[in-house]
């Protein structure tokens, strides 16, 4: 007899999760059948005794189909893309419409701001009239107009991983990586993709800190996405420095958009990385020979234009203004560009060391992030013109400039950005972007 204490007597014994057992759970999350302390117990047992590559397999296809699942008419390949977060990082502005570009349809399910990572929804909704939340067949409608639409999940996406979420918080069950790995994935592939990929975060602004770390959780995630029936790999890539040069809502769109109208962009990390990935997902989707094929073609499709295009159409069909990409500025909520000059550091110091979390926290303490969860977002503080390890920071020049509300908000923010940055006199090595990459 299946019920919910033999399941997790038979994890606690060590002997896995079976699909039977991971149905009949999920269902039960989902329904209410099974009890807050019964999930409590669940996620712990999962923490301290794991269950294996099939059991994360199982508990993400249950988890998965615990709710509603797309599927797609459309005359090509469906893709998208998951970071496990970061700071700067905004990448799903740009990939989703050079993906469409390129041939790809991409429904990019996204979420919000998680502690000290910047949410791909919150930077949406810096556009004013966005709506990032909307039913199926305007969903179709974008995706088929556009080519893409980053929009939020609904609340009948994976019902029993959001029930299950907020249990691991409360019960400390957090760290698990099968439980992690099926929370990430049972979301994404409700999309109904051909075609995932997938950044894993590693360094100090990332949530695995150490490449080893980042390695686990990037074979455990492209294993069981493979494993449910989604061609899926990934870039293991530095969060030592923040991806962009801005840190922030308004000010990441508009970095998004730099990178897809000025072949100049001094957000060059923030490209290349969108190439790679891009590169990647092509190449799954057969779109492309090879991952530097693809590159080519994603980069092309900023150069050309058309993926600024794409993402134009797409914010228009979604409520945003028509000419976003023409007049940004006139759109996108902003401050006064307070700029705090340092005291003179000495000519041909190099950033050696930055705390990329503390500058992520930053951006929360200011208002551009929540501390609870029913806090408002200020979409218009940031950071911008942000230095990276290796970069020289001139005699009496500053690491970074604040957008904030007044001079005196802005001084106190400066202050705290510029005790996150480390600098030497000593030559800095250069730091690779991409550290790995993980195929299966």
């Amino acid at each position: 007899m299946t019920d919910a204490r033999a399941i997790i007597a038979r994890i606690r014994y060590g002997q896995g999760l079976t699909p039977d057992d991971a149905r009949w759970f999920a269902r039960g999350l989902a329904d209410g059948a099974v009890e807050d302390a019964q999930a409590g117990a669940f996620a712990m047992a999962v923490l301290l005794r794991g269950i294996g590559a099939d059991g994360r397999v199982a508990l993400t296809q249950a988890m998965r189909d615990s709710g509603r699942v797309l599927t797609w008419d459309v005359p090509g390949p469906v893709v998208d893309k998951h970071s496990t977060g970061g700071v700067g990082d905004t990448v799903s502005l740009i990939l989703a419409p050079a993906l469409a570009a390129c041939g790809a349809y991409v429904p990019m399910i996204s979420g919000r701001g998680l502690g000290h990572t910047g949410g791909t929804l919150d930077k949406m909704e810096a556009i004013p009239g966005y709506r990032a939340l909307v039913d199926r067949a305007m969903l179709d409608d974008v995706v088929q107009q556009a080519g893409c639409a980053i929009v939020g999940a609904t609340g009948d996406i994976a019902p029993a991983d959001r029930r299950l979420y907020g249990i691991r918080d409360i019960c400390g069950a957090v760290e698990s990586v099968d439980l992690i790995t099926a929370s990430i994935l049972s979301k994404k592939l409700t999309a109904g993709l051909d075609v995932l990929v997938l950044d894993v975060k590693c360094g100090s602004g990332a949530f695995m800190p150490d490449l080893e770390s980042a390695r686990e959780l990037a074979r455990a995630l492209v294993e069981t996405a493979n494993g449910a029936g989604c061609r899926t790999m990934a870039l293991i890539t530095d969060m030592n420095s923040p991806l962009a040069r801005s840190a922030g809502n308004a000010v990441e769109v508009q970095a998004a958009i730099d990178v897809m109208t000025k072949p100049d962009t001094p957000h060059r990390e923030l490209r290349n990385l969108t190439c790679a990935l891009g590169g990647e997902a092509l190449a799954l989707a057969d779109l492309a020979a090879d991952a530097e094929q693809g590159a080519e073609k994603i980069l092309a499709a900023l150069k050309s234009g058309h993926a600024a295009e794409r993402f134009a159409k797409m914010v228009h069909c979604l409520g945003g203004p028509v000419d976003l990409i023409e007049q940004p500025r006139k759109y996108l909520p902003q401050y006064g560009e307070e700029c705090r000059r340092e005291p003179p550091i000495g000519s041909g110091r190099q950033v050696s060391a930055i705390d990329t979390r503390a500058l992520g926290e930053l951006v929360v303490q200011m208002g551009g992030g929540r501390l609870r969860s029913d806090d408002k977002i200020d979409h218009a503080v940031g950071l911008i013109h942000l230095a990276r390890i290796g970069d020289r920071v001139a005699d009496g020049d500053a690491v970074g400039r604040v957008a904030a509300h007044t001079e005196a908000e802005a001084a106190r923010a400066f202050a705290r950005l510029r005790s996150a940055y480390t600098l030497s006199a000593d030559p800095v090595p250069s730091q690779p972007l991409i550290l790995d990459r993980i195929t299966a």
